[in-house]
């Protein structure tokens, strides 16, 4: 239960922290001082996270972490689904927070919803959308791949490897989807956009799902395939 709830917490925080960056200061590629902010905000979001509850949980706060974690054989189904739950009810929790905050403070959502992820950098395009989402997942997913490895040790800088790496697909995803790469980080703002009466987001909202679902899983299947000594 420990795990669960770290995990929780560790997506709340994520969702908190980098979503409310995003709503605080925007994310348009012209602007870029709120553009970088953003990216850093989520990739340092996991550096904290990973040295926090990371020892408790493994810090996956993903669902398509957990996803490549189910694969690789290092978590059971059972407990992929309690992750995946705890993970969305965090995002939308994080969500809930930044919508209160905002609101009662008077501040004005600069994404006019909650960080939630979207098709306009891509002309509406759900291919295109599709594509930046599973390619910017494998690249992430890949770096956690090897950051665990049991085969290759990179001590204590495993955290601030992986949050590097999320603040490296945030610089080219922003720009064209909002950068999910993690299904968890985008339901929560969708789901209380739309209680909001934003119904935008929930629309693509598949889109950010089924995209880092695919990457994830791509990414752990050519990691193992890359692991295995040749005989």
């Amino acid at each position: 239960m420990k795990k669960y709830i770290a995990e929780l917490i560790g997506t709340c925080v994520l969702v908190t922290v980098g979503c409310g960056t995003a709503m605080l200061v925007g994310c348009d590629a012209k602007d870029g001082c709120g553009y970088l902010l953003t990216a850093l905000a989520f990739g340092l979001t996991i550096v904290a996270m990973a040295y926090s509850v990371g020892n408790i949980s493994g810090c996956h706060i993903n669902p398509a972490v957990s996803l490549a974690f189910l694969i690789r054989g290092d978590l059971k189904k059972n407990e992929f689904a309690g992750y995946v739950i705890s993970q969305c009810i965090g995002a939308f929790l994080g969500a809930i927070l930044l919508l209160l905050i905002f609101n009662l403070g008077g501040v004005e959502d600069q994404t006019g919803g909650l960080g939630s992820n979207g098709l306009a950098g891509v002309n509406g395009n759900v291919i295109a959308g599709l594509l930046v989402e599973i390619v910017l997942t494998f690249i992430f997913v890949m770096a956690i791949m090897g950051v665990t490895s049991a085969e290759f040790s990179h001590g204590s800088f495993g955290g601030l490897v992986i949050g590097l790496s999320l603040v490296l697909v945030h610089i080219l995803g922003i720009g064209l989807t909002g950068t999910s790469v993690n299904p968890a980080r985008s339901f929560g703002p969708a789901l209380v956009a739309l209680f909001n009466g934003n119904t935008a987001p929930i629309i693509s909202l598949w889109v950010f799902i089924v995209g880092p679902l695919i990457g994830g899983a791509l990414a752990a299947i050519c990691y193992k395939f890359l692991e295995q000594k040749e005989a």
